[in-house]
């Protein structure tokens, strides 16, 4: 049996799609942490693994609130997976950049694995991108 019903972690899931495009819009990103257990890890392969919600936030905040973090306004997901075996959500997300001007669209995807906790909390993070493709 399972710790979590697909249900429980759809939800989740929609939890932190909403509270990323609430960061984006308010560009307070201190809220993108607060998805996060105190006792979390975050492995992003280009900055290294943070460990602790504590040691997310700043990182998050400096990153997103900086060229070239800045320069993407929108993070949607194109597809996700829900692993109820192991409380996992994989999704691919869309790092879109800013609208240079002529309406078209430029954007790089990457792989976040995520893990969940309970109570919309995520125990763990891990995003698997290409960082050339930035």
């Amino acid at each position: 049996m399972t710790r979590w019903s697909r249900d429980d972690l759809e939800a989740a899931f929609a939890h932190y799609g909403s509270e990323v495009e609430a960061a984006s819009e308010t560009g307070d990103w201190g809220r993108f942490a607060d998805l996060f257990t105190e006792d979390a890890t975050y492995d992003e392969h280009l900055y290294g693994t943070f460990h602790g919600r504590e040691e997310i936030r700043p990182w998050i905040i400096k990153t997103m609130t900086t060229p070239p973090g800045s320069w993407m306004p929108s993070f949607p997901a194109s597809w996700h997976v829900i692993d109820e075996e192991r409380g996992r959500i994989v999704c691919e997300i869309l790092n879109r950049m800013q609208d240079p001007g002529d309406g078209s669209i430029h954007e790089a995807a990457n792989i976040t694995i995520l893990t969940y906790a309970g109570d919309n909390l995520f125990s763990k993070e891990e995003d698997v991108y290409n960082p050339a493709r930035f």
